[in-house]
């Protein structure tokens, strides 16, 4: 059985949603796969956030946020929030951790650029991880 890694962040439109297409892309294990969901998501994600991705080749266009829900969090192996823990009441303590990232929304690309490759550090550290365990 697939084991989920949630990535949950306010919107689901930029930060989750990074990470979610990282996680998917450098993840070996077929164990894990990688889901995101927001506590009051957005109508559609980020552009400077689809930007920001197809310069490093990925394409997170199709992508739609999501809700996320109780169901989510009980299935979940891990769940990671960006820096919303406080504000995200379904995720259970013992297997989240926050990421604490600044959310990007309303700033300049090159924010976006900086949260992104943040995300992508943690998300290579965390496939390679995942692979030591599987």
């Amino acid at each position: 059985m697939v084991k989920n890694i949630l990535f949950v962040c306010t919107e689901n439109s930029a930060r989750s949603q990074i990470a979610e297409a990282f996680f998917n892309h450098y993840n070996e294990n077929t164990e894990y796969f990688g889901i995101s969901a927001g506590t009051d998501p957005a109508e559609s994600i980020k552009q400077e956030a689809v930007k920001v991705m197809r310069e490093k080749g990925l394409d997170i266009s199709k992508q739609q946020p999501k809700t996320l829900t109780l169901e989510m969090t009980l299935k979940a192996h891990k769940i990671y929030t960006m820096g919303c823990v406080k504000t995200c009441p379904l995720t259970p303590p013992e297997k989240t951790e926050d990421w604490e990232l600044e959310d990007p929304a309303g700033k300049p690309i090159e924010k976006f650029r900086e949260v992104r490759d943040k995300i992508e550090r943690r998300i290579r550290k965390l496939t390679a991880e995942l692979e030591q365990t599987g």
